[in-house]
């Protein structure tokens, strides 16, 4: 079983082309799947498109009512899965869903125990229309992470793991959007790769990326390198 959790916050409009995508990449494989949405309490229907199209795919939407945030819905939708091998994607279309049977592939030869999805390794690329300034908002932090880990794009959110290699919930300490840094960093892999990806823009929806969050990510790395220097988190 292959569980893809997909943490959403007002993304109605793209939960039925996410599912879509999956289930193409999925197609003629011999794998069982599911898709968990992880939901903030859109209240924008996405409740209702996912019990469409749980008719048909093997859908699933889990509404959180009080918490908040990318990465601890990612945290919990792992937790709750019920796959052996666990993808974690964003919902707006930037992760290619064609990727998927690599990345597994990566985790079931041994080759990888954890698989990135990766704009910044050889074949990897991103958005032509990308302007300067975002283009840098990328790499920079990119950047200021790489001495925690030897990953390429550590700021990537598209990753697989083995559930069983989910590092324990007490040792994390989330804030914001980059969860699988961290879930690097405080997990013991050995074997991490990296697979290209072209990173697209989003189609439908509003970005979610503000001050604040780029803020929690500042925070977030300091809480990091204490770790990695043993100082408490």
């Amino acid at each position: 079983m292959i569980s893809i959790v997909v943490p959403t916050y007002k993304e109605a409009e793209n939960l039925p082309h996410v599912t879509k995508a999956i289930a193409n990449a999925f197609a003629g494989r011999d794998w069982r799947y599911e898709i968990l949405f992880i939901d903030d309490d859109s209240q924008d229907g996405s409740e209702e498109i996912c019990a469409r199209l749980s008719e048909t795919d093997p859908v699933r939407i889990i509404v959180r009512k009080g918490e908040r945030g990318l990465a601890t819905a990612v945290i919990h939708g792992i937790e709750i899965s019920a796959g052996d091998i666990v993808v974690v994607m964003d919902a707006d279309l930037s992760h290619p869903a064609s990727a998927i049977p690599e990345m597994v592939e990566r985790l079931q030869t041994g080759q990888s125990d954890f698989v990135l999805g990766s704009r910044y390794v050889e074949g990897g690329t991103i958005h032509d229309d990308w302007s300067l300034f975002r283009k840098l908002n990328s790499i920079i932090p990119s950047l200021l992470a790489r001495p925690l880990c030897h990953l390429e794009d550590p700021m990537s959110g598209f990753f697989a793991i083995r559930r069983s290699d989910m590092p324990e919930s007490s040792l994390l300490s989330p804030i914001g959007y980059k969860i699988a840094l961290e879930i690097f960093v405080k997990g013991e892999f050995q074997q991490a790769s990296e697979v290209p990806i072209h990173f697209a823009d989003r189609q439908y929806g509003e970005s979610k990326l503000s001050l604040k969050e780029q803020l929690n990510f500042l925070r977030h790395l300091v809480r990091l390198y204490a770790y990695k220097l043993g100082a408490p988190s």
